[in-house]
């Protein structure tokens, strides 16, 4: 039987190693261009299809480019555009989640509602739709537009639930907008992270979809997505030209997951 304590611990100990490797990727990003050995889709800097080996670690695709350098570039585009997502979807969703939780019963139960509803729908689908009625250059701000129902739905619950003075500060009389001030100061500003974390592995994921797909990222400009979709004629007979760049956004949507906490019941 695990001691009382053992699981916070346990928890507390996958957060800071979701966060470490998040710091570990966003110096390989900050440093891709000069750990890269190619610009990003130098062609023929190598034979094509060559195994890994001393001098191609990730070996090289199709064309002869150096899978090792693709996958850098490929994670700093999947990071920058992911990164752009998450910050919009905190600020429709979990920001403007708190907000509601503060307004007037009727209102912010409203606002609630219309949001479960697009919640209920996959966000891929919402992405997709939002591609399609746009263009795919807008792909991260769909992911965010798609992946914000569901930070407004849980940052709307926790306040409006889970904050212990809600019930107390209502039966007082306290007005909602001090009950907004505080929750904007304290609450939301403590989760923060956690929620950022969380909208980081559904956009990652999102936009890594789409692209794979065909409705995200074009070249140059290739994020992990689409050059996985890339290595579909070769991965069969060449491994590799696949297993690298997923590999690489494994660990993103990892470390972005142990970061925000495994919990189940918190899953997006």
């Amino acid at each position: 039987m695990s001691a009382p304590g053992e699981a916070p611990l346990l928890r507390a100990a996958l957060r800071l190693l979701g966060w470490c490797g998040l710091g570990l990727i966003a110096v390989a990003v900050a440093l891709g261009d000069f750990l890269a050995r190619a610009p990003a889709g130098a062609a023929f800097v190598g034979p094509m299809l060559s195994a890994p080996s001393a001098e191609f670690p990730f070996g090289t695709d199709l064309l002869g480019r150096d899978l090792f350098s693709e996958t850098l570039h490929g994670l700093s585009v999947s990071v920058s555009h992911a990164l752009l997502g998450t910050l919009l979807a905190i600020a429709l969703g979990g920001f403007f989640g708190a907000v509601a939780a503060r307004l007037p019963r009727p209102a912010g139960l409203t606002l609630r509602g219309v949001f479960a509803i697009f919640a209920s729908v996959p966000a891929l689908l919402l992405a997709i739709l939002v591609i399609g009625l746009s263009a795919r250059f807008y792909a991260p701000l769909a992911a965010g537009f798609a992946a914000a129902p569901l930070a407004f739905v849980r940052a709307f619950d926790r306040v409006d639930v889970n904050s212990a003075h809600a019930e107390y500060a209502r039966a007082t009389g306290i007005s909602w907008t001090t009950l907004l001030r505080r929750d904007l100061t304290y609450e939301f500003r403590d989760t923060l992270g956690t929620v950022a974390a969380r909208a980081l592995a559904a956009v990652t994921i999102i936009l890594s979809t789409v692209s794979f797909l065909g409705f995200g990222a074009t070249p140059p400009a290739r994020d992990l997505g689409l050059m996985i979709a890339a290595a579909k004629a070769s991965y069969l007979h060449a491994w590799w030209t696949a297993a690298f760049p997923a590999l690489a956004l494994l660990v993103l949507i990892l470390c972005a997951r142990l970061a925000a906490g495994l919990d189940e019941s918190e899953r997006p």
